[in-house]
């Protein structure tokens, strides 16, 4: 109201000095992938930790005094602290596999930008996958010691919060988080004052506050709009995750991209690589470009050298219209003023964010400039990462789509953090306690062997019995709040069998995910759950974007299936989708579905997380499972087909092979028990998915994976450019100018060798290429003889590289380059040649994009 002045102020809990050590625990999300810490928490008051959505924070500052003061005098809770509190110390002193692997490396620094982080639920600043696997990004990094930090942003309101109508239609609600009961520490100066950054947007200047969460040894940043320097609409920048129109988008976008970098430069912690984890952080690249050319007096093609040798980026879209994309109106509005103080003019912005970039209708892809801005791009699974090939080919319009260069890391999931405890002190007993340590090594896995069968079982069954024990007091909430009469309330808990065959979707209700498919057929589907000898039952859940009216489509026609009196007591909808949910799910199915349409999941990763707890997938053979499928870990939906728009005849094919999965495979093969009531068989295919698929999906091999391959060759040239005031950069800035100007003149004169000749296997013949170089010489070139297997249109379908040497020149600006073609198979071959530019400083040949045939 006018004229009225808050003063604020904060109050924490009073712990007894001799119980400090909860508030460092509850400070460090360390303890969320830590079961001993997790009891540790929930031993001070079971039900409140449940009610509070299991938030150490929020725990202690609603525990009276009274409780605090009984705990301090219990012998058992003390130790247990001081037990969790030394575990934790142990962790952040212990050499790590970072140190010890790359030692000549310290001064590397990785910042790795995401728009959201799913570190646990209490922290709801995430909306799925690409947040969850985020959030287990950062935990496998402190695991493994990299010297990384998170940047994101602090939403107010995080993501929605789903309800259904009594029609089934999802609903949301935004509640407000409240920052002052999560583990955030604000960043302040020596004074005390909170720091302050800004980022332009048009015609003013906004202020952001900086936010830390500790992740084990590994910092999050977050940034906050939402302070009182800011106008109103401004301050609603941070409200929502994925929330409002394309003008709230860009603007969180500048936020994450140059605000981020901002933030960690006025936090003296500027990275030498940066991550971009999908192109919503595409911006950093253009902040991090301002900073050398403002510093250093760089012109703007310098100083893309450099910011390009340290940059990487990851996408997560199998999709064209999922990659964000904005009108060129629209980016030169926000930050026309911005790149204009760079000496960007209006076609240099245009191109780095077109494929085409004289494409007046094409839109400013940040995908595009994410690329365009990096050393390195991967996709999620090895099959999206030819799909993205595909996609960007037009980056590089000379090269086979093979050559693309995209490559592929596929996602993990971090192992600790899914496992239920239960499943974690079975392997300590049977596989040693280094599988925590080590959980890419194979042999410590081969020792899942060794499991007592009716062990595995009966923890697995407990995850079960959890599970269902969850659904129904969802389920009963649900009814509550929707106004059911008592009845239908009490009969939740008849709903499920502990006993009985479960499966779980969960995910985002996106439209190609088919979260319905499985009711295609629904008389048949009744005959398999009714089965009173063999019961089957499902649980749904997940969300779908606020917008996506198809994905809402998808959940309210699960939601009147589940209603019909045959599928009632089998077939729950679990309203709310969260991490706590997914983590009850993946301890406690026994198959986990996923059936969409490929290639459009780019890896997907929530059938990743059943693994380590005994879950079987069930799965179209999209994203991981290509990887991950061995004929005996699991089931596959088809073998790998692809039906174009031929959707209602795809839907119908999988949708029969899928019932036909459950009908003749999975359910005779649960239920198919011993003398002592075990599935042995069963109980076999759950050691296989465990040996076979935990070591690989994992975020630790996931992480070393990208430390290896886009990290540190990232650093290492970054800082090669960067050495004697950015020497390389400039030389290789004044390289690349003369390239683009000069390759026109590169032609492949003549080709020497075999044509129409019939050769033996063994055999090999001369190749001769007379190549007229311009002005470059011979080591700024890579002259590549490209032969293989021709297929039935002519085209050389899987190549073979061999590079030729220069033997001699002929006249003038001509070389001479020979070599040889070895006929290892018989069939139908054929050869070209091809010349590509070269520099010590390119990561690849293929960068520039420049190819001559011949």
């Amino acid at each position: 109201m006018p004229g009225r002045t808050i003063r604020s102020f904060t109050v924490l809990p009073c712990l007894p000095d001799r119980l400090r050590p909860l508030q460092k625990l509850a400070y460090n999300l360390w303890w969320s992938w830590n079961a001993d810490a997790v009891a540790l928490f929930r031993r001070i008051n079971p039900d409140l930790f449940e009610a509070l959505d299991h938030s150490p924070i929020r725990l202690l500052g609603a525990t009276d005094q009274k409780r605090f003061e009984q705990l301090e005098h219990d012998d058992g809770f003390v130790a247990h602290m001081d037990r969790v509190a030394a575990a934790l110390e142990h962790y952040l002193q212990a050499p790590t596999w970072f140190q010890e692997t790359f030692p000549n490396d310290r001064d590397t620094r990785i910042a790795y930008f995401s728009a959201e982080f799913g570190i646990h639920e209490s922290i709801p600043v995430y909306s799925g996958g690409l947040g969850v696997l985020a959030g287990d990004h950062l935990k496998s990094a402190s695991d493994l010691g990299l010297p990384l930090v998170g940047v994101s942003l602090m939403y107010r309101q995080g993501y929605f919060r789903q309800y259904l109508d009594v029609d089934g239609w999802q609903q949301e609600r935004y509640p407000e988080n409240d920052f002052f009961t999560l583990p955030l520490v604000p960043e302040v100066d020596a004074d005390g004052k909170p720091i302050i950054v800004t980022v332009p947007l048009p015609g003013r200047e906004v202020a952001l506050r900086i936010w830390h969460i500790q992740v084990g040894r590994v910092p999050l940043y977050l940034l906050d709009a939402n302070i009182p320097q800011n106008a109103p609409q401004d301050r609603e920048i941070t409200a929502q995750l994925y929330g409002g129109d394309q003008h709230t988008r860009i603007q969180q976008e500048i936020v994450l991209g140059i605000g981020g970098i901002r933030a960690l430069r006025a936090l003296g912690q500027m990275p030498t690589v940066c991550h971009m984890n999908e192109g919503h952080a595409a911006f950093t690249g253009l902040e991090r470009i301002r900073l050398l050319m403002e510093e250093h007096k760089l012109d703007f093609a310098t100083a893309l050298e450099a910011v390009k040798a340290g940059s990487c980026f990851t996408t997560h879209t199998p999709v064209p219209a999922g990659n964000d994309a904005f009108p060129l109106h629209m980016i030169e509005q926000y930050l026309g003023e911005y790149v204009g103080k760079m000496g960007i003019d209006r076609a240099t912005l245009a191109g780095l964010g077109r494929q085409h970039p004289h494409n007046e209708h094409e839109l400013f892809s940040m995908t595009v400039l994410a690329i365009k801005l990096s050393n390195t791009s991967n996709g999620v699974s090895q099959l999206h990462g030819q799909v993205s090939r595909k996609m960007w080919r037009e980056l590089w319009p000379e090269l086979p789509v093979n050559e693309v260069p995209i490559m592929s890391i596929t996602n993990g999931v971090h192992t600790q953090s899914w496992l239920a405890p239960e499943v974690a002190q079975l392997y300590d007993r049977y596989l040693g306690i280094q599988w925590e340590a080590r959980p890419t090594d194979f042999a410590i896995w081969k020792r899942v062997e060794h499991i007592p069968d009716g062990e595995l079982w009966r923890t697995h069954e407990r995850g079960r019995e959890r599970l269902v024990a969850l659904a129904r007091a969802r389920l009963k909430a649900q009814l509550k709040r929707r106004g059911s009469p008592p009845s239908e309330v009490d009969a939740a808990d008849e709903v499920l069998n502990p006993d009985a065959l479960t499966i779980g979707f969960a995910r985002r209700f996106a439209t190609y995910k088919r979260g319905d498919l499985i009711f295609r057929n629904p008389e048949r589907l009744a005959a398999i759950v009714n089965n009173k000898e063999r019961p089957v039952q499902f649980i749904f859940s997940g969300k779908a974007h606020p917008q996506d009216r198809g994905g809402k489509e998808l959940i309210q026609r699960v939601v009147h299936h589940s209603r019909k009196p045959e599928f009632r007591n089998h077939i729950v909808f679990i309203e709310d989708y969260d991490m706590n949910i997914a983590r009850h799910l993946v301890q406690g199915v026994d198959v986990w579905l996923n059936n969409p349409r490929r290639p459009q999941e780019a890896s997907g990763t929530s059938g990743m997380k059943i693994c380590g707890n005994g879950g079987l997938n069930l799965s179209i053979l999209d994203g991981w499972w290509v990887e991950g499928y061995d004929g005996d870990n699991g089931w596959a939906i088809g073998a790998g087909e692809e039906y174009g728009d031929n959707i209602v005849y795809q839907d119908e094919v999988e949708s029969r092979a899928l019932l036909e999965l459950i009908e003749d495979e999975i359910v005779p093969m649960f239920y198919k028990r011993d003398a002592s009531g075990l599935p042995r068989e069963w109980i076999r295919r759950m050691k296989r998915s465990i040996m076979s698929l935990v070591p690989v999906f994992n975020t630790n091999r996931m992480v070393e994976q990208y430390t290896e391959l886009c990290y540190l060759p990232s650093h290492r040239r970054a800082a090669k450019l960067s050495a004697d005031h950015l020497k390389a950069a400039r030389e290789l800035a004044a390289w690349r100018r003369r390239l683009l100007a000069a390759w026109p003149q590169v032609k492949v004169e003549t080709v020497e060798g075999k044509v129409g000749d019939v050769m033996r296997v063994g055999h090999k013949f001369p190749v001769r290429a007379r190549v007229h170089l311009g002005p470059f010489q011979p080591d700024e070139v890579e002259v590549q003889l490209y032969h293989g297997v021709l297929d039935a249109m002519g085209d050389i379908a899987e190549p073979h590289v061999t590079p030729l040497r220069v033997d001699g020149v002929a006249d003038g600006s001509s070389v001479v380059f020979t070599g040889e073609v070895p006929c290892t198979n018989s069939g139908h071959f054929g050869y070209c040649v091809r010349v590509l530019p070269r520099h010590p400083d390119l990561p690849h040949v293929f960068e520039p994009g420049l190819v001559t045939w011949g």
